[in-house]
């Protein structure tokens, strides 16, 4: 089935340029030229992926990113912005956008990044009735689903690839290079701080205290652990919160 893409950004230059060379890789496309449109067609068109300019009239991308989330559509989202500074691309990550491009960007690395998120969503999709179970925590990778003591928690869709991975991984300790290469994908050009945000996300929504995680560990030098809180404090001597 073809994947279709909402394309959003206020220029038709970059509409254009988008939706000509997605289309060109097999992508169906619609496109919205300011944010309230953008929600509109979301409702509407149900899309697989957005790629979603920051800088919008009316709503901009960020609010725009920010209501999907709290509206609990999990849709991903590759954001793009004019600016190349940290602040901006933590700001989208933090709203709960799965990847970023800086403008301007080359249509190939766009396409590789559009298939890499796409790639990742089927294969969670295809997964079988996985159960991981750690105390309070459960986490259901088919259903897209995890559970803190019986209660549902929202995570965005790379808050919980991160998650499983970490799950999948318990008693491993994972750097920040590994897990940018496993979640991100090919040739990533982001840096650990791209993984430091998802991992603080994380820590706010599953840890009593996040000062103190039960879950997520941090290895100093090294990177982050996950440990089931019913193994205890053993083998952990070298880790903090």
């Amino acid at each position: 089935m073809t994947s279709k893409i909402l394309v959003v950004d206020d220029e038709e230059s970059i509409v254009k340029l988008v939706s000509f060379n997605l289309n060109k890789e097999g992508f169906q496309t619609v496109a919205a030229g300011d944010g309230n449109e953008a929600w509109e067609k979301i409702q509407q068109e149900k899309p697989d992926l957005i790629v979603l300019d920051v800088m919008l009239p009316g709503m901009d991308g960020l609010t725009l990113c920010r209501l999907m989330r709290k509206e609990g559509l999990t849709t991903p989202i590759l954001m793009l912005t004019a600016r190349d500074e940290e602040i901006d691309k933590v700001l989208g990550l933090e709203m709960g956008a799965d990847d970023y491009l800086t403008k301007p960007f080359s249509p190939r690395e766009l396409v590789a990044r559009v298939r890499a998120i796409l790639r990742r969503t089927g294969e969670r999709e295809r997964e079988g009735e996985e159960h991981l179970e750690f105390g309070e925590l459960e986490v259901f990778p088919a259903r897209y689903e995890v559970r803190l003591a019986g209660e549902t928690v929202a995570l965005t869709p790379k808050e919980f690839e991160l998650l499983l991975l970490l799950c999948r991984s318990a008693g491993l300790v994972l750097s920040r290079e590994y897990i940018l290469q496993k979640l991100w994908g090919y040739d990533f050009y982001g840096d650990a701080r791209v993984v430091d945000v998802h991992i603080s996300h994380l820590r706010e929504k599953l840890e009593q205290d996040p000062a103190h995680p039960r879950y997520i560990k941090t290895v100093r030098g090294v990177g982050y652990k996950f440990q089931s809180p019913i193994q205890g404090n053993r083998g952990i001597e070298n880790c903090t919160g």
